[in-house]
C-alpha cells in the first residue's frame, strides 16, 4: 500500500475531526487574495468537490520495528526567489498540467473513488539500533502556591476582518508554485528570533490537491516556514521554508504514515529561548475515531540547535496518551518570567484546558515539571492531578503574553459556540475573562484554528484559521478596545 493510499485514509477521515462544525454552505466572497492579475477571489463556501476518495479501512497484521528506522534529512540552501510573487521560479516543476477530470467532472458531479487503506495492527519487533542520550536528571520540584488573579472583564470587540489567503494558489506567498504547499491548515507562529517569526503547518500536498481536506500527492506531516514581515495589514509575507529540494517544501517532522501505529506527527506549538527552538508536537495514531477526535500516542517535544532546518524529538519529553486520557496531548507552549507554562487538552476538540510549568532550563526534563492543581503547582500526582483552568470545549490552543499591559491572552476552537474565541487573564493559571467570539462557522463554514501572531498588539490581534472546505490558511485581523 502507498504512502498516499494510507495518507489518504487519515486526511479523509479528517472531515470528522477538522470539519465537524459544517455551519452554513455559503459565505460572502473575499475578495482579491492573491498578488496576481490573473489571482480569482475566493470564495469561502462548501464546494462540490471534483473528487470525493472514501475510505474503506481493512485489518491488517504487519510487523512494526521500535523504535522507528531513522533517515538523515536532506536539505539545500535555495536560491533567491524572485521579487515579483507573480513570477514562478519552477514552472518545470509547478506549472505541469494534471490530467484532465473525466466526465463526473464535466458534468458537476464529483469523481467518486474509492480508498482502500489498511489500519494496521501492529505486531512490535525490534528496530535498529540507535544510541539514546542518556535521561536527565531526575528533578525534584517543590510544591508552591498559585493564587488565582482576579477575573478580568470580557475582551471588547470592534471587528473582525479577512487579511489575505496565506497559502496554496491565489494567495499572497504563491505557495504553490514556490514550495509545492499546495494545500495545507494550521499556521501555528512563534517568534523564532528577533525580527523572525516561524509558522508551522500541519498535513500538507502538493501536486494533484484538491479540497474538501488535504486529498492529492506529495504528502508531508506537516512544513516550517519564516517570516520577517511586520507590516501585516495587507497579509503575511513567508520568506522562506525549509526545503530539501528545489522549491519544495521539507517534512522537518517525521511520522511512520502507518494508520493504528502512528498515522501522523502534527506541532501544536513553537518558542526559542536563546539560540535553541522548541516545537511541540502531537503522535496521532489514527484519525479514525467518533466525530471531533482523534487517538494520540504521546504528546511531545522537539527541538532544533540551527535554526529550524532540522529537529529531533526529545525521547524522554512526551506525556503517554494512557488509555486515551492524557491531559497534555494538544499542547501550546510560552516561555515568560524565568518558566515555560505548558496548556494543553486531550486528543480531541472536546477536553478542558489544564496547564503546567517548567523552569527554562529543564524543558526537556519531564520530572521538573509542576502542575497547576487547585491552587498550588506540585509535581504531586503528575499530569492527572492537574485540574481545568477553562471548562468546556477547547481546542488548538493558541496563548500569547503581551508584554506591554502584562496580559495573557488564548484563543481557541469552542466547538460549543462553533468558533473561535478569545479570553485574557493576569496570570496563567487564571481567573480567565468570559470569551469573546470573534469568528464564526456562520462566515467561515468548517471553520478550525486560530493560532495568534507574536507581534499582535492590545488593539489589533492577528490570527491564522484554516477551513476544511478549502484547505489553506487565511490571516485574520481582530480589532480590539
Amino acid at each position: 500500500m502507498s504512502k498516499r493510499a494510507v495518507a489518504m485514509a487519515a486526511i479523509a477521515t479528517m472531515v470528522a475531526a477538522g470539519g465537524m462544525i459544517g455551519g452554513t454552505a455559503t459565505a460572502a466572497p473575499v475578495v482579491g487574495t492573491g498578488p496576481c492579475a490573473s489571482d480569482p477571489p475566493v470564495e469561502h463556501e462548501s464546494v462540490i468537490p471534483e473528487k470525493l476518495n472514501i475510505p474503506i479501512p481493512y485489518p491488517w497484521v504487519e510487523p512494526v520495528p521500535f523504535p522507528a528506522p531513522e533517515t538523515d534529512p536532506v536539505r539545500i540552501t535555495p536560491e533567491p526567489l524572485p521579487a515579483d510573487p507573480c513570477t514562478n521560479p519552477c514552472p518545470d516543476l509547478t506549472d505541469v498540467p494534471d490530467p484532465p477530470g473525466g466526465l463526473s467532472s464535466r458534468i458537476g458531479i464529483p469523481e467518486i473513488g474509492l480508498d482502500f487503506n489498511p489500519f494496521v495492527f501492529g505486531i512490535p519487533v525490534p528496530g535498529p539500533d540507535q544510541q539514546l542520550p542518556d535521561p536527565p536528571a531526575e528533578a525534584t520540584p517543590p510544591t508552591e502556591p498559585g493564587p488565582l488573579s482576579p477575573k478580568r472583564t470580557t475582551p471588547q470587540l470592534r471587528d473582525v476582518s479577512m487579511v489575505a489567503k496565506v497559502t496554496g494558489a491565489s494567495s499572497t506567498n504563491r505557495t504553490d508554485k514556490r514550495w509545492q504547499v499546495n494545500g495545507t491548515d494550521l499556521g501555528i507562529m512563534w517568534e523564532s528570533q528577533p525580527g523572525e517569526v516561524a509558522v508551522a503547518f500541519g498535513d500538507t500536498v502538493g501536486r494533484g490537491f484538491h479540497p474538501p481536506g488535504g486529498q492529492g500527492d506529495d504528502w508531508r506531516s506537516n512544513v516550517l516556514g519564516f517570516s520577517t514581515d511586520a507590516d501585516l495589514a495587507d497579509g503575511l509575507t513567508i520568506d522562506k521554508f525549509v526545503q530539501d529540494s528545489r522549491c519544495h517544501a521539507a517534512e522537518v517532522l517525521s511520522s511512520r504514515k502507518i494508520d493504528n501505529v502512528e498515522i501522523t506527527t502534527i506541532p501544536t506549538s513553537g518558542f526559542a529561548i536563546g539560540s535553541r527552538q522548541y516545537m511541540s508536537y502531537m503522535s496521532i495514531r489514527t484519525w479514525n475515531s467518533i466525530p471531533t477526535t482523534w487517538f494520540t500516542n504521546h504528546g511531545g517535544i522537539a527541538f532544533s540547535d540551527d535554526g529550524g532546518q532540522t529537529w529531533t524529538k526529545d525521547p524522554y519529553a512526551r506525556w503517554d496518551n494512557i488509555f486515551g486520557l492524557g491531559r497534555f496531548q494538544v499542547a501550546a507552549m510560552v516561555p515568560q518570567g524565568g518558566y515555560v507554562y505548558m496548556f494543553g487538552t486531550p486528543n480531541t476538540r472536546l477536553g478542558e484546558v489544564a496547564l503546567a510549568r517548567v523552569p527554562e532550563a529543564d524543558v526537556l526534563n519531564k520530572s521538573a515539571y509542576q502542575y497547576w492543581s487547585d491552587g498550588e503547582w506540585t509535581p504531586v500526582g503528575g499530569p492527572r492531578a492537574a485540574t481545568p483552568i477553562i471548562r468546556g470545549t477547547a481546542g488548538e490552543l493558541s496563548v500569547d503574553y503581551d508584554d506591554d499591559r502584562g496580559v495573557w491572552r488564548v484563543g481557541y476552537l469552542d466547538t460549543l459556540r462553533t468558533g473561535i474565541t478569545l479570553r485574557e487573564s493576569d496570570a496563567p493559571q487564571g481567573t480567565w475573562s468570559e470569551p469573546v467570539r470573534m469568528v464564526g462557522v456562520e462566515s467561515y463554514p468548517e471553520l478550525y484554528g486560530g493560532f495568534i501572531h507574536p507581534w499582535s498588539t492590545a488593539e489589533d490581534l492577528y490570527f491564522t484559521i484554516s477551513t476544511w472546505s478549502d484547505y489553506n490558511v487565511f490571516l485574520m485581523r481582530a480589532e480590539l478596545d
